[in-house]
């Protein structure tokens, strides 16, 4: 299929199939809607990836105290978002109660010669097969008008072809969804497994006949007993060093569930500050621990690989027993995926001090055996984490397979009469 441009924007289609009409977007609009909410406390709803859903937190995201003057949608009309098509993954659905929501969105009632649902997916086939929104779009919100969107090419036949298109549609793409699901559920399994081999190792060991002491705090519990247990600072120092004037020396680096990264000063600069001269410098092999929040944050412990600055609102710190810098990094690891440091935190930030942080008891096996347990880990994490790239590469490609089949559903390329 391709797609005739006029003034800029693509508005009719080619090779459809004979008996499909072709129109624009105008046509399947049967009425806007105009009504606006008046009660104080309504249904609030939102568009999102999987359709028009009740929002239930109206304290998360962009909500608002005041929903009154916010448009209402009915069961059963459909909403369509004009802008963000540079960064949003949502699109477009179908009301399945009545409530309200923003003004930034479209509502509008399907014409009687169109259904419903065969709409949505068939602008789904447009976002997916020709990138059309995209290309339509413009500004800095990346968005377009009421006009230009009653001008979107509509190709359909009749009404009880498309009625056996979204039935096609429906079973395939439950058929693919429920392929994916498996995986993601595979992937979490695989996951789980992860963060279990990490903690085992780091706090067993790799001899289950090991003789076994108590640790000092739950997070680490029966040790094997030849290991020592003594103070961070055993290994860790705290480094406090600021770059001063030369902050342009640095590159920007941020902690995050990746590890520690560079940052890209270009996005978001609004959100830095006038001057980096307070910022810690970090040296390749130094821990950085954030130290407050730590329920909530996703991250807590990284090891840098880079040279650069980062915030002084983080702790830096200095490995000076290189021996055990895998070891700790995976020990630190275990506590934080359960977090572990949980008796050791004070405040309503819940916050740990550098030397309250220094002085918690850890273990330390022998080094022959801290470098062999680090061995046992990279192998078995590396062949689980393959197992989990190819997964997910496996749900990309069922997600293309997903995309594809609407598409040439919506388009006339799959004829459902005849399809198995």
């Amino acid at each position: 299929m391709s797609v005739e441009v006029i003034n800029g924007q693509q508005t009719k289609l080619s090779g459809l199939p004979a008996h499909w009409k072709q129109t624009r977007m105008g046509s399947a609009v049967g009425e806007y809607q105009l009504e606006k909410n008046e009660d104080p406390n309504p249904v609030v709803l939102s568009l999102t990836k999987e359709g028009v859903k009740v929002k239930t937190d109206l304290s998360f995201g962009k909500s608002t105290e005041n929903y009154v003057g916010h448009q209402i949608v009915e069961e059963g009309q459909f909403v369509f978002t004009p802008r963000d098509f540079d960064a949003t993954p949502i699109l477009c659905g179908i009301g399945q109660t009545r409530g309200c929501i923003s003004n930034l969105y479209m509502v509008f009632d399907v014409a009687e010669d169109f259904d419903t649902q065969f709409l949505e997916y068939y602008f789904w086939g447009l976002k997916w097969g020709y990138d059309y929104f995209a290309q339509l779009s413009y500004g800095m919100r990346y968005s377009f008008n009421r006009e230009q969107f009653e001008r979107i090419p509509l190709a359909w036949p009749d009404l009880e072809e498309q009625k056996q298109i979204v039935a096609y549609l429906d079973r395939e793409t439950a058929r693919i969804d429920g392929l994916i699901e498996k995986k993601n559920r595979f992937i979490a399994l695989l996951k789980e497994k992860r963060v279990a081999v990490i903690a085992h190792a780091v706090t067993k060991g790799l001899n289950r006949n090991a003789p076994m002491k108590a640790g000092d705090f739950k997070a680490i519990g029966a040790v094997p007993a030849h290991w020592d247990i003594s103070p961070v600072s055993r290994a860790l120092m705290l480094s406090k060093s600021t770059v001063g004037k030369r902050s342009d020396e640095f590159k920007l680096l941020s902690l995050t569930t990746r590890g520690v990264i560079e940052r890209d000063i270009s996005e978001n600069f609004g959100k830095f500050p006038e001057s980096f001269d307070t910022y810690q410098q970090v040296q390749p092999g130094n821990f950085v621990f954030c130290l407050f929040d730590i329920d909530e944050t996703p991250r807590t412990v990284g090891r840098s690989d880079l040279h650069g600055m980062i915030t002084g609102a983080y702790a830096v710190f200095e490995c000076i027993a290189p021996a055990y810098s895998d070891f700790l990094y995976y020990l630190f690891l275990h506590l934080d995926n359960f977090k572990g440091l949980k008796p050791f935190y004070t405040g309503l930030r819940k916050t740990i001090r550098p030397p309250r942080f220094t002085s918690i008891r850890v273990p330390f096996p022998p080094e022959d055996e801290a470098k062999r347990i680090v061995e046992h880990i990279e192998h078995e994490t590396a062949k689980i984490d393959t197992l989990i790239t190819k997964t997910e590469q496996s749900i990309a490609l069922l997600k293309e397979k997903r995309a594809a089949l609407i598409t040439a559903a919506v388009t006339g390329k799959i004829d459902v009469r005849t399809a198995a």
